[in-house]
């Protein structure tokens, strides 16, 4: 396929979401235009835009990138080992969303397409993605909402799609040194080439479209929730499992670190501030608890 259409959707997709949060904040993305040096292992190009200290997000950072290398990372090649120094292209857009108020949820959306030549020469492409919530505090009607606009999203593709992919996010959203779930999940995807190049670029196009109906009337209804101290205490406190799992076990996160990156670009997802406390342990009845309960656990939304 022409991965040029690939490129002119994914930058138009940026371009879409970044608008839809500056009209929703009041502030606007510095947009950092960047590419690779001559010399740099990687070569390429790509458009960081990020917004901090707004008045709905504290930090939301959405990326897009494209490059070439001359050797896929390990990270890339886990379940293809035929392409195990192979040159690769890639490219994605990449964002979280970390807001003020501790009752909106921070969001994570990814979706990208990574291509290689096999040693017989034959192109391979495949796509990956994504979109997954993290409450710090629980609405069920919010969890209900973001499951069901994805699994609208793939049902023009095959009924079987949003349980495979949800069961996929699940299984890979998991803090594994703490038995913990990351969030409430959503749906996730990767090494996807199964409908040929053009149709898995379509479930790709599907799910980079739904991000904005999925996540921006949560934010709409609880961004003007009041809170206190207590419930920014506890936003900081689980702040602190996204960095742990973004830095241990995010495949993306590694992905960019071994083919040599662009580090500001790859800890985007990074949140501005957060805190970390020993054993601590939420008081039963209340609703921090009852987020670990409910809420971070696998569970059928639907």
């Amino acid at each position: 396929m022409d991965t040029s259409q690939v490129r002119d959707y994914l930058i138009s997709l940026q371009s879409r979401i970044t608008s839809s949060i500056e009209a929703m904040d009041g502030k606007p993305f510095l947009s950092d235009h960047w590419q690779k040096s001559p010399g740099d292992m990687l070569q390429g190009n790509g458009i960081t835009q990020i917004l901090e200290n707004g008045l709905v997000f504290e930090r939301a950072g959405c990326g897009f990138s494209h490059v070439t290398g001359p050797q896929l990372p390990p990270s890339a090649t886990q379940g293809r080992p035929e392409l195990t120094g192979a040159p690769f292209e890639a490219m994605g857009v990449s964002l979280v969303f970390h807001p003020r108020n501790p009752y909106v949820p921070t969001v994570h959306m990814n979706v990208r397409m990574l291509s290689a030549r096999a040693a017989n020469g034959s192109p391979v492409a495949w796509f990956g993605g994504g979109m997954d919530l993290t409450p710090y505090y629980g609405f069920e009607e919010d969890a209900v909402h973001f499951h069901q606009t994805c699994h609208d999203a793939l049902l023009p593709h095959g009924k079987d799609l949003y349980p495979r992919f949800k069961n996929w996010c699940d299984d890979y959203f998991c803090l594994k040194h703490r038995q913990e779930q990351r969030g409430i999940g959503g749906i996730f995807f990767d090494d996807f080439s199964e409908f040929g190049s053009e149709k898995s670029f379509e479930v790709l196009k599907s799910v980079g479209d739904s991000f904005l109906r999925a996540y921006l009337p949560i934010v709409q209804k609880r961004m003007d929730l009041a809170y206190g101290e207590r419930q920014r205490n506890h936003q900081l406190y689980r702040r602190g499992r996204y960095v742990e799992f973004n830095l241990v076990w995010d495949r993306g996160t590694h992905f960019g670190l071994q083919s040599g990156g662009r580090t500001e670009s790859i800890l985007l997802s990074m949140p501005p501030l957060v805190s970390w406390s020993y054993q601590q342990q939420p008081e039963v009845g209340t609703p921090e608890h009852d987020l670990m309960q409910r809420f971070i656990v696998k569970r059928d939304w639907l």
